[in-house]
């Protein structure tokens, strides 16, 4: 009875590891910093294909100009990217690297609610003169989201010795110079919204020596 017994354990044991090796997913590193975790299915004619995880019935396929590296599941790389300056790829391939990692730091870290706050105070402004240039406080705070300078705060770092890396800088600042104008046209777009809706409703209580609306 034992010996069935520890028998039928070492089936479910060894059943286990080979479904788990079957299920193991290939890693996809794309160029725009995103990572896919599925299983590569052909990377013939010059892309990389894996099935649809939405819609199991389609697949997707990620073209080399837009692939950094796969690394399989069998723990084999294949870089797709290399430095060429004859098509804009100044990185070397390790620059590249961090100035990716920069860019998902960003994405996971970066809020940019300064932003949003300012542009939908600026819109509250714009909307409540009931002007045709209302809308210019807003969308022109959006425009000039992106020049200050981006705090890289160490709380939303993956690992601090990346900001010693001039490319993980350059990632990471121009997600999140993105961020900021996202963010403002968000705030902006809402804040005017509220800013015409208390000029519907109150501008004949604003007071008469200010002519909100620039009539003659």
């Amino acid at each position: 009875m034992l010996k069935k017994g520890f028998l039928f354990f070492v089936s479910c044991f060894l059943f286990q590891a080979i479904s788990s090796q079957t299920n193991v997913q290939d890693t996809i590193y794309l160029m725009n910093g995103q990572v896919v975790g599925e299983k590569v299915i052909d990377t013939l004619l010059g892309a990389v294909t894996i099935i649809n995880p939405k819609k199991p019935s389609k697949k997707i396929h990620y073209e080399w100009d837009q692939l950094y590296m796969v690394r399989f599941a069998n723990g084999d790389k294949r870089y797709y990217y290399t430095q060429d300056t004859t098509i804009s790829n100044w990185f070397t391939r390790e620059e590249m690297w961090m100035y990716m990692k920069g860019e998902n730091d960003a994405r996971r870290g970066f809020k940019a609610r300064g932003s949003l706050i300012g542009a939908g105070i600026a819109g509250i402004i714009g909307g409540m003169s009931g002007t045709f240039w209302g809308p210019i406080a807003p969308y022109g705070y959006m425009a000039l989201s992106g020049i200050p300078k981006v705090r890289i705060r160490h709380n939303t770092i993956s690992n601090p010795a990346y900001v010693e890396s001039d490319a993980y800088i350059l990632g990471y600042e121009r997600v999140a110079r993105q961020r900021r104008k996202i963010k403002s046209v968000i705030g902006g777009t809402v804040g005017l919204a509220i800013g015409y809706g208390i000029y519907a409703l109150f501008h004949s209580s604003y007071p008469e020596n200010i002519d909100v609306g620039f009539n003659k």
